[in-house]
């Protein structure tokens, strides 16, 4: 059986190395990009089912990486999870609308995050009126 394939958006190497452990011993698939051109360049190689985007990001933030994410048929499909350590108010709001289908804070509950992906993965993404 093939591993279901997650890409990890974040800069902080501490924040990865937790996310990737956490997924691959839960028997995903990890890739990572540290930056929105390294996850550009990851998907071009392969179509993640599922990015987890850390919204505060050098350059090319997450959320206007998750817009351009959203407009290309190619990645319009792929489940893309907000991730971030600044939640302010409003802030969830805006990454719903930005087009990520799910957030989550820092730190992350690492006895219950692998389960969350799970459900994400198994509900898919809601099909979006053309």
């Amino acid at each position: 059986m093939t591993k279901r394939d997650v890409l990890i958006v974040d800069d902080n190497p501490v924040n990865m190395k937790l996310v990737s452990f956490l997924l691959s011993a839960a028997g995903y698939q990890v890739r990572t990009a540290t930056s929105a051109s390294d996850a550009r360049r990851a998907i071009d190689d392969a179509v993640p089912e599922l990015i987890l985007m850390d919204i505060q990001l050098p350059g090319t933030d997450g959320l206007a990486l998750t817009r351009e994410l959203r407009a290309s048929p190619r990645t319009a499909a792929v489940i893309i999870v907000a991730v971030t350590a600044y939640a302010m108010k409003g802030d969830e709001e805006k990454a719903l609308a930005a087009g990520c289908d799910a957030y989550v804070t820092k730190p992350i509950d690492t006895r219950h995050f692998p389960g969350r992906i799970a459900a994400l993965l198994s509900r898919g993404r809601p099909e979006v009126p053309t």
